[in-house]
């Protein structure tokens, strides 16, 4: 199972806010014994939205996508899944029935009585409408849901709001209530280490050699200018724990055999 990302907004492209979406995304996902496949930045333009959830949908992987999904001109998201999906836009019962409560709360609130026929409390539920297909996510700030779609396979696209505050716990939810079956199988651990004096030409069939022998990931991260390193190479494994630390272990003692100067060793999980 492969899980990726979808963020949307031109706010995140101009640079007006920060993405916070894609660290956290990481994060949810390690925590769990998962990995971030990749991720994907859109603007607030429909068609390419829509050419991004098909993809998504087709592709058999489970994909959060953040933003676009309130009621204003520039939400786009849950129209150009629909259009993706090729269904019908309707508003979902549950979904109607939470804005509703969230609604009659705002009232309560603000000690005044809850007019549901009134032109801004009816275009809230427009937050409600979903493609014909979609099942609900329960947001825990303003009970505002997200909504989720399934795609090819045992695949799906999660839709949630572009603010963090609600969109990271409902992230989680959706991982410890629909994908916990999958949580460390992908385990992984990260061995790598500071190689001084080499260029990565030089280590190329080391790294060949590794790829070759164990069922791992090699990396290498060239750094000219680190504050505490200077020139250096991080160089890596990565994998399933057990066969990325023997991998590892061959590697560093591989660079021990041709003399490179090695620095600190670190290890991710």
């Amino acid at each position: 199972m492969h899980f990726g990302i979808i963020i949307i907004g031109d706010e995140i492209l101009s640079g007006r806010r920060e993405d916070r979406h894609l660290s956290k995304a990481i994060e949810l996902l390690g925590a769990r014994g998962l990995q971030l496949a990749y991720a994907d930045y859109v603007g607030d333009d429909p068609e390419r939205i829509t050419q991004t959830l098909r993809h998504a949908f087709s592709s058999g992987d489970v994909v959060f996508s953040f933003g676009g999904i309130g009621a204003t001109p520039d939400d786009h998201t849950r129209a150009c899944a629909a259009n993706a999906l090729q269904q019908q836009l309707q508003l979902h019962p549950e979904a109607k029935a939470l804005i509703q409560e969230r609604m009659q709360d705002i009232a309560r609130e603000k000690g005044v009585p809850y007019e549901p026929d009134r032109d801004d409390n009816m275009h809230r539920l427009n937050m409600g409408v979903f493609p014909a297909s979609a099942r609900i996510i329960p947001n825990p700030y303003n009970k505002i849901p997200g909504f989720s779609c399934e795609g090819a396979g045992a695949g799906a696209v999660h839709f949630v709001p572009g603010f963090p505050v609600m969109a990271h716990p409902m992230v989680e939810w959706v991982l410890d209530t629909q994908y916990r079956d999958y949580f460390k199988q992908g385990a992984w651990q990260e061995n790598s280490v500071i190689v001084f004096g080499a260029m990565e030409a030089s280590l190329t069939p080391l790294m060949e050699h590794i790829e070759r022998s164990y069922p791992v990931k090699v990396f290498s991260l060239p750094s000219v200018d680190h504050p505490q390193y200077g020139r250096h190479i991080e160089l890596g494994v990565k994998g399933e724990p057990k066969l990325a630390q023997v991998a590892y272990e061959e590697m560093v003692s591989t660079l021990q055999t041709m003399q490179i100067p090695l620095g600190p060793e670190m290890v991710r999980k």
